[in-house]
């Protein structure tokens, strides 16, 4: 076992065989071991380790700082990096009635499936608000101090000015941009009237007179509610695109990638916590069914330069906490290892301090039902980032798996477009997918 605080103590060994190298298979000899993951059951050595006073569980258990206790504590805070397996490589015999083994130890401090099940439980429930549950958990007195940043209700004010308004800048020769309103179903007119009237009085928005007009329409959401929209259509196509650049995937998850722990915020309403540039906010205006002219006062959702904007504050904000906490738009990543004589959990909590003061203190908030706090694994643009790297989705990977033979070519396309999707982590791809890319040929029989 190996520990991300230093101090454990260990027994002396001697290195058969290199990490780096890859051994030939010697014969059996006694006092030798192999090494095995002894979290997942999975090899992870190949080479042999020469023992040479392998120790008793009670010598072990008898070491303060492996007693069982604080192991089960350490393990749930997050502070044990790994547990191996060692075996005799001369016999199958299991583990536990290896002739090392004290039965009657083990049988009073073995962590059945049952402590192992609470354990994933309790790393579950760093998920959302159940964080807030925990009063033992490591990450709960972080949170609970800056519940104000972390919230299910943050407030719904107009934001501060940061020194970064959203500015609209149109194509020479532009005059109005205007779309009548068409008219919508009673029920999408009373959401769209609710809405407004909340965002009137937290002074988001604003009467109009303004000669620009957008249409408004609801979209209905995966959870049933209804989003809004505005179709900005004209004003997007007469606007002058921003150049500012867009962060690269594969650049985030190199950044995060072999870390311990890891936690993902996801700001609220990032859109709205942006002021207009004064001059440009009739060109904001938007119409409702009911006869309505608003115009907004903070940066509204649909116009297309509003992602750059959002993506030039967040990187302005965060740019001195670049080496461990990437953004990526309304998404912050923190990540951190053990490092200076402090475990992972301490300088992870450090690491989310300095962000949350960063967002209290330009009233930034995240909706905690949407954060993952100090996990050893978590979800980033599609796909799952560890220590161990990056790996692809499962959910996307069983869609791939199940989808039906295609018959046609259109369906042959539909399935390598998938596939190219996930392309990276299939050794080969190029080879394997071209006879399949071949039959999208005309002359494809």
């Amino acid at each position: 076992m190996s520990r991300r605080k230093p101090g454990l103590v260990a027994w002396p060994t001697t290195p058969v065989a290199s990490d780096s190298e890859s051994p030939t298979k010697a014969p059996a000899a006694e006092g030798c071991y192999h090494i095995f993951d002894g979290v997942i059951g999975r090899r992870v050595k190949a080479g042999a380790v020469e023992l040479t006073a392998l120790p008793e569980v009670s010598e072990l258990l008898n070491l303060e700082e492996l007693a069982m206790e604080d192991f089960l504590a350490e393990l749930k805070a997050g502070e044990i990096a790994e547990l191996v397996l060692l075996r005799p490589e001369s016999t199958s015999t299991e583990l536990n009635s290896s002739s090392v083994m004290d039965k009657e130890v083990l049988e009073e401090f073995q962590m059945d499936k049952e402590v192992l099940e609470e354990f994933q439980r309790q790393r579950a429930s760093r998920t959302g608000s159940e964080i807030l549950k925990k009063k033992r958990d490591p990450v709960y007195p972080l949170v609970k101090e800056f519940e104000d940043v972390v919230s299910t209700n943050p407030p719904s004010q107009p934001p501060p000015d940061r020194g970064i308004r959203h500015e609209i800048d149109l194509v020479p020769g532009t005059k109005y941009c205007v779309t009548r309103q068409w008219p919508l179903p009673r029920e999408q007119c009373e959401v769209i009237d609710a809405f407004f009237a909340a965002k009137a009085k937290a002074g988001m928005v604003r009467e109009s007179k303004s000669p620009h007009s957008t249409p408004t329409f609801c979209v209905r959401k995966p959870n049933g509610k209804w989003r809004l929209v505005h179709a900005y259509n004209k004003l997007n196509s007469a606007a002058v695109p921003a150049q500012t650049p867009i962060p690269r995937k594969d650049v985030l998850l190199n950044n995060m990638t072999g870390c311990t722990l890891y936690s993902a915020l996801d700001l609220v309403d990032g859109y709205y916590q942006i002021l207009m540039r004064e001059s440009d906010i009739p060109l904001t205006a938007v119409s409702t069914p009911s006869g309505m002219l608003w115009e907004w006062l903070v940066m509204p959702q649909g116009l297309s330069n509003a992602p750059a904007t959002f993506n030039r504050l967040v990187t302005q904000l965060f740019r001195p906490m670049r080496a461990f906490a990437q953004t990526y738009f309304d998404d912050i990543f923190v990540h951190s290892r053990a490092e200076a004589g402090q475990t992972a959990m301490e300088v992870h909590l450090q690491y989310l301090r300095r962000v949350f003061e960063v967002m209290r203190a330009n009233k930034l908030y995240a909706n905690i039902d949407k954060c993952v706090f100090a996990a050893e694994e978590i979800k980033v643009l599609g796909c799952f980032v560890s220590r161990a790297g990056v790996r692809a989705d499962p959910e996307k990977v069983k869609a791939i798996a199940a989808w039906p033979p295609p018959r046609s070519q259109k369906d042959l396309r539909q399935w390598l477009g998938l596939a190219n999707y996930l392309h990276k982590y299939s050794a080969g791809y190029t080879g394997l997918a071209r006879p399949l890319s071949d039959l999208l040929k005309k002359d494809a029989d």
